[in-house]
């Protein structure tokens, strides 16, 4: 599904790392752990064509990320749900049509009221559906972001250290929602720096841990 072959990248003269490869299968559940300042969100955003690798190349369903046009990394990322840091909602507009908006931005304004009530409730937000993003927790806005990236029926979720601004019964909360799409047979990929949230997950999910240190993508440990 997506593809990272002996790829490359750097900013500036610097090279963050090198010659890395990684495959996500589909259905597969990775971990992805290292430092800070070790690269994972950049490698996150090279599996969904959000940055281009300067050298090696990164494929998107089978198709060079490199060679693909405009419209083209448009149609690939519409299969890739992403969950970000920061969340990144509008805050003028609802929850709820922030959580919408991937569908209404492209047409599909139809498919969003069809699918939002129940994937509020999915992930227990139905009460705040009204409130404005600044109104919400930090766990409220994180189940918010799985619900948004998860509207446009994607067949990968990425996120970006779903778990790092909320409290321990929180993560655990939002870590059962993404063991669920999982089990729907979606692939998963998280970056996190939480070991002991990984660890914990061990009944859950058969899961790969991979770590970023030093410019070398390495096999953490067996499953978990």
């Amino acid at each position: 599904m997506i593809e990272l072959d002996k790829v490359s990248y750097g900013y500036g003269d610097t090279a963050l790392f090198s010659q890395l490869s990684l495959t996500l299968a589909p259905g597969s559940f990775h971990f992805l752990t290292g430092p800070s300042g070790a690269g994972k969100t950049t490698l996150l955003r090279l599996c969904y064509a959000d940055l281009r690798a300067t050298a090696g190349k990164v494929r998107l369903f089978g198709q060079d990320a490199a060679a693909l046009d405009r419209d083209e990394v448009a149609m690939s990322r519409r299969r890739i749900g992403v969950v970000h840091q920061d969340c990144q909602f509008l805050d003028h507009l609802s929850i709820a049509e922030n959580i919408a908006l991937p569908l209404t931005v492209s047409d599909r304004a139809a498919e969003a009221s069809a699918n939002l009530q129940e994937l509020l409730n999915w992930v227990g937000l139905d009460a705040q559906a009204g409130q404005r993003p600044p109104e919400l927790s930090g766990g409220e806005r994180q189940r918010a972001a799985l619900a948004r990236a998860v509207i446009v029926s994607p067949e990968i979720i990425i996120a970006d250290e779903p778990t790092g601004n909320v409290d321990w019964e929180m993560s655990q909360r939002l870590l059962a929602l993404l063991v669920e799409l999982n089990k729907m047979g979606k692939t998963i990929l998280i970056a996190t720096h939480d070991l002991a949230m990984i660890r914990s997950m061990k009944a859950d999910v058969s899961a790969r841990v991979l770590r970023l240190k030093d410019g070398q993508l390495l096999q953490a440990g067996a499953e978990l």
